[in-house]
């Protein structure tokens, strides 16, 4: 079906059952017998929250996939109504806009997305002045890069996970959700993992997932102490070359909150196209549309830098399936 990403399919649905207990409730227009639309949700249940229906947990973009816009109307219908029936004290789509006739969004982000292609040399050029530079030193400084789909790239990317949540005052995703991913995804050849290290010891590694010819940067982290070697760099850098000598044809960079200019740079300074994620969400209690609150903005963060290390963690693991 046209517009099928990874995140549609049933092993990303298992990632988040097997880590959370979400439970998968997806939507399926057909027309004679033939499936003409698919939408993809799952179901929350939980305190502080309650029931509701979310499209998808932990995803930052999972469009309603329709073979025109009668059947996306009964998915949106059919949407509201198992809302209803389940008792959801609301549902949130995210990326699908459209789907409510352009209603007020609950939350907005950027979106990034780099078209590739096999010149290499092209796609270099196509970057901003300071991450080729970036690029080229982290070469000179002696890092070595390695992509790997192995458990033990996922546990070397974990150490530098929980590093980096610290750093940004985000708690960190518990190890058991990185488990799953690897079983689920990595292991199957849909994704992998790449690493920077110096002298053997990794600085900066990223988690990419893959379907047919399009991936996605998942999770990146690094280790501060080394970010003068620029690792992050030199991660991106390797990994938009693998993809594109795999015939790749897009990576996308991830939701970023309107509030990190930092991060925005970044993606936009590798030639990536920018857009907008509108999330929707409805109450069905008041029955309208509301407005939400990105928890990634500074007020935020800024709580969780004062946690240690191990509440941090432990925050991490209890309260993920909560704010799903």
């Amino acid at each position: 079906m046209p517009g099928f990403t990874l995140f549609h399919g049933s092993a990303w649905s298992n990632v988040l059952k097997d880590s959370y207990g979400f439970r998968a409730r997806y939507l399926v227009a057909e027309s004679q017998g033939v499936p003409c639309g698919l939408l993809p949700l799952m179901e929350v249940d939980n305190w502080p929250k309650g029931r509701r229906g979310v499209s998808l947990p932990f995803t930052d973009e999972a469009r309603c996939l329709a073979a025109s816009a009668t059947v996306q109307d009964r998915l949106a219908n059919a949407l509201l109504n198992e809302g209803k029936r389940r008792n959801w004290k609301y549902v949130e789509t995210r990326g699908m806009a459209q789907l409510f006739g352009g209603e007020q969004p609950s939350l907005s982000f950027y979106n990034h997305r780099l078209c590739l292609h096999p010149d290499e040399a092209q796609l270099f050029a196509e970057c901003s002045g300071a991450v080729r530079r970036g690029v080229r030193k982290a070469s000179q400084l002696g890092l070595t890069v390695v992509v790997s789909n192995r458990v033990e790239a996922v546990n070397s990317f974990y150490r530098l996970h929980l590093k980096t949540r610290r750093k940004h005052g985000i708690p960190p995703q518990s190890f058991t959700f990185f488990k799953h991913l690897h079983r689920r995804l990595l292991e199957c050849g849909q994704g992998f993992v790449t690493t920077a290290s110096v002298a053997g010891q990794p600085v900066a590694a990223a988690v990419f997932l893959t379907a047919g010819n399009r991936a996605v940067y998942k999770f990146g982290a690094s280790d501060e102490q080394f970010q003068r070697l620029r690792g992050n760099n030199l991660v991106m850098w390797e990994s938009i070359r693998w993809l594109a000598r795999n015939d790749f044809v897009e990576l996308d960079l991830g939701r970023t909150s309107l509030a990190n200019e930092g991060l925005r740079r970044f993606k936009l300074g590798w030639g990536a196209a920018e857009s907008r994620i509108d999330y929707c969400k409805y109450d069905f209690a008041g029955q309208r549309f509301v407005t939400d609150v990105d928890f990634g903005s500074p007020r935020y963060t800024e709580l969780f830098k004062l946690l240690p290390n191990m509440l941090c963690r432990r925050v991490g693991a209890l309260i993920y399936s909560r704010i799903a």
